[in-house]
């Protein structure tokens, strides 16, 4: 936050003011495209927020994946109560609110300082610019104490966050593979030696691998989105059917991981195959980008890649389970009750706010 302060503060004295209202205002003026939430047909940055999607298509499938089916999320909800996990998840809600204050305020000054010539220098790297560069010139504003508060905060996030993660890949790999098929017989204590010989390996391999990914290009975000969109589609259609009809089947399940994950890398090979996709355009499904060569190709935004693929699994697993008609039930189904959707009025609230200054947000920067 104070980085956001003293950002819009340097932005505004380029127009011989003071103030972060004035900073934002500037950068109203000067960066307007910037500030555009749902993009255009002809907006270069189409195929990474296709329109509407980022409504009412695919980007559904990436936060209720990410949030209903992740285990890094769904282990601190699943510690609490119904009303503490509620709650907790509520709290989450306003925070992620900050986000765009936090985050993208200062990277649209960043831009603007920049368009000025004020962080030429600094946003160069091996002769170019360099945009990661943006938010580490930035914390550069802040005096010493604060910058070195800054910097520590980033670290803690960083570290709390992989150790989630690690911690996420130990238990699947360990009760899901090792116990179950490698070693049925194991003991606690070696679970556990597992567990950390795991984390240890899966740290090795990503240190070595990341650098060949390409995230450079598109930015972590962006990259890490995109390639879970791959077997997110199919793992969400699996969670949906699997908790809430009984009718779903394990052949269904296996379908959609299965069946989604290859209709995701088909559908995301369709431009290297040239396949022409001009009928669908109209439709938003399509769009033209430009290689690096000058040959034009037509590119499925990965959003709504997502949302093709939920679709699919979603169908196939319903006429699977129909062809397996004569077998029981799913007994693993929840039982779906009126009553666990019933919120207490404060959470209800709460809720309502969040949703309310989410369409206002995009009401004005539509």
């Amino acid at each position: 936050m104070v980085t956001t302060y003293l950002a819009l503060s340097k932005v505004a004295q380029l127009n011989g003011q003071e103030g972060i209202i004035n900073g934002f205002n500037y950068m109203m003026h000067g960066a307007n495209d910037h500030f555009h939430m749902i993009l255009k047909r002809d907006n270069p940055d189409y195929p990474s927020l296709p329109g509407l999607t980022v409504l009412i298509g695919g980007m559904w499938i990436v936060n209720l994946n990410y949030w209903g089916c992740n285990q890094y999320i769904t282990q601190r909800a699943l510690g609490a109560n119904l009303k503490t996990a509620r709650s907790g998840i509520l709290f989450a809600a306003f925070l992620k609110l900050l986000m765009p204050v936090i985050v993208v305020l200062p990277g649209i000054a960043a831009y603007v300082l920049h368009q000025k010539g004020l962080l030429h220098q600094e946003m160069m790297q091996a002769g170019e610019t360099n945009p990661d560069r943006a938010y580490p010139v930035l914390l550069n504003l802040l005096p010493a104490g604060l910058k070195g508060l800054s910097i520590a905060a980033l670290t803690a996030a960083i570290v709390a966050s992989l150790a989630g993660k690690v911690n996420s890949i130990s238990t699947i790999f360990t009760l899901d593979i090792y116990k179950k098929h490698l070693n049925k017989e194991a003991s606690e204590k070696k679970l556990v030696s597992t567990g950390k010989l795991v984390v240890l390996l899966a740290m090795i391999i990503g240190v070595i691998i990341a650098p060949h990914l390409g995230i450079d290009k598109k930015g972590g975000f962006e990259f890490i989105q995109e390639y879970t969109g791959f077997v997110s589609p199919g793992i969400f259609a699996m969670f949906i059917l699997g908790f809430f009809w009984k009718k779903a089947t394990s052949n269904a399940a296996l379908f959609a991981t299965i069946g989604g994950f290859s209709l995701s890398f088909i559908l995301k090979k369709l431009p290297v195959w040239g396949v022409n996709l001009e009928g669908l355009k109209n439709i938003g499904f399509s769009s033209l980008i430009t290689q690096a060569d000058g040959s034009k190709l037509w590119e499925i935004p990965f959003l709504d890649r997502m949302g093709i693929v939920f679709g699919f699994c979603i169908i196939g697993m319903a006429i699977i389970s129909y062809l397996e008609m004569g077998k029981q039930n799913n007994p693993k189904g929840l039982e779906v009750d009126r009553s666990m959707f019933k919120t207490s009025p404060s959470f209800t609230v709460g809720a309502l706010i969040i949703v309310g200054v989410l369409t206002a947000l995009y009401s004005i920067f539509w």
